[in-house]
């Protein structure tokens, strides 16, 4: 080979590379591939800037686990209305993506047009403007969700901070119903008539709601966490008596002293922390209708736990419907049974598992000496250390020292069943953070 030949060779190689080098940096710009979608620059809208491409961990940043079918939206469902969704997160990222359910719905659910926002201030239909992005699935901005199924959405590149509110809207043109829903928010979140769903200023969000409509779930890439704590339980945990748009159910106070306590230098793991909660759920029982509403805590532990990413640890406070809602006396052992059958499905996917003892409700209507039996024989199993990983003794930190098959009269919300928001804080406060070490892990 002449020198001529031997320089032209290495000229065109040096072409060639200078070629795939362009070709990668437009494809990493414009999208990078993740286990459920795409990390999309398909939004920013009114002029803000595209978040940079960054590394990091899919953890739940909030969630809710879809309860049942909306009354009254059997025919028309939100057809012609925008809903936007307000919900809470604990934890910021650099990329974001959702999950909609179409669980109860009895036809294809058509969604021509989603967004994502970071919330102009606390429980306010307005956005920040600069935040704003549209939402596509597999590519596109419309999607079809079959009835009985969910969907999630490409990734979008958005910087939300932690501590934060988000809005997530959505625009239905057709009947398609009834409506997934979350009845008890305990947050109020809004709708508007027509395709509304890019508007910032949150003017046209007139009409209020008490539920979450189709939102079961909102995921961040984030460095700030290493993994996903899931809280899985009833009312309690739903947060049925804390005060509305205040974020203070007992899950979302736990977040918040997992995070201090990460900040001030305590060697605990970098968690976020997710509310699986479902008023009225039971450990064995489903409620009535075809997919069940309220379905049973077994029945739903796959989707709601399992099927969350990166889920490390999950903490389970369930049980006490068992014992309300059983016409005659509950058995015990079927309960304690019924939570070791969820500890094993854990265990079969490196979970570690935290559970809580039941807290007394004597006073409460649905009270009798038999079901206290039944509750402190549950305990005292729970108790044991033959049910779960580790355990948190709620029963313990809130009875009344006086009356202990009662709620203290401060931690009591009123109906002797639910604690109020002092209630809930100590529930968070008396949990041992360092249970939440030696955890496993589910990648999704």
């Amino acid at each position: 080979m002449t020198k001529r030949h031997g320089y032209a060779l290495l000229s065109a190689l040096a072409a060639l590379v200078v070629i795939l080098s362009a070709v990668i940096y437009v494809t990493t710009t414009r999208g990078e591939s993740t286990a459920r979608g795409t990390v999309a620059d398909n939004g920013p809208h009114h002029g803000s800037t595209v978040a940079p491409a960054s590394a990091g961990t899919w953890v739940g940043a909030w969630s809710a686990a879809p309860a049942g079918a909306e009354p009254g939206t059997e025919t028309l469902g939100m057809a012609g209305r925008s809903v936007r969704n307000v919900i809470h997160v604990g934890t910021g990222g650099t990329s974001a993506r959702i999950t909609l359910s179409n669980l109860y719905g009895q036809t294809p659910l058509t969604l021509t047009h989603a967004s994502l926002a970071v919330s102009a201030g606390q429980n306010t239909a307005a956005a920040r403007a600069e935040t704003m992005r549209r939402l596509s699935f597999n590519g596109a901005a419309s999607v079809v969700i079959p009835a009985g199924e969910q969907i999630t959405s490409d990734a979008v590149r958005v910087n939300i901070p932690h501590d934060t509110d988000v809005l997530v809207t959505t625009y239905s043109p057709t009947p398609s119903g009834p409506v997934t829903y979350h009845p008890r928010a305990r947050q109020l979140s809004y709708v508007a008539a027509g395709d509304r769903t890019e508007d910032a200023t949150g003017t046209p969000f007139t009409a209020q709601t008490p539920f979450w409509r189709y939102l079961t779930a909102l995921d961040v890439i984030s460095h700030e966490a290493d993994g996903t704590v899931v809280v899985f339980g009833d009312s309690i945990t739903d947060g049925l008596t804390s005060t509305i748009g205040a974020n203070r159910r007992w899950p979302d106070v736990l977040s918040q002293r997992l995070r201090a306590a990460v900040e001030s230098g305590d060697q605990l793991p970098r968690y976020t922390v997710v509310n699986e909660g479902i008023s009225g759920n039971q450990v064995l029982a489903d409620g009535l209708g075809r997919p069940a509403d309220n379905p049973s805590g077994l029945g739903r532990f796959g989707r709601d736990v399992l099927g969350r990413p990166n889920t490390k640890v999950v903490i389970i406070d369930l049980g006490i419907n068992d014992i309300l809602r059983n016409p005659r006396r509950a058995d015990p052992n079927k309960i304690t049974d019924g939570l070791r059958t969820l500890v094993r499905q854990a265990h079969a996917r490196g979970l570690k598992v935290v559970g809580a003892t039941l807290m007394p409700f004597q006073g409460h209507l649905g009270w009798t000496p038999s079901r206290e039996i039944v509750r402190e024989q549950v305990n005292a199993q729970i108790r044991s250390g033959n049910v779960f990983d580790a355990v948190v003794d709620f029963d313990t930190a809130l009875r009344d020292p006086y009356a202990p098959h009662r709620l203290r009269p401060e931690y009591d919300s009123g109906d002797h069943l639910h604690p109020s928001d002092l209630g809930f804080h100590k529930m968070a406060e008396v949990f041992d953070l360092r249970t939440l070490r030696g955890a496993g892990q589910t990648e999704l």
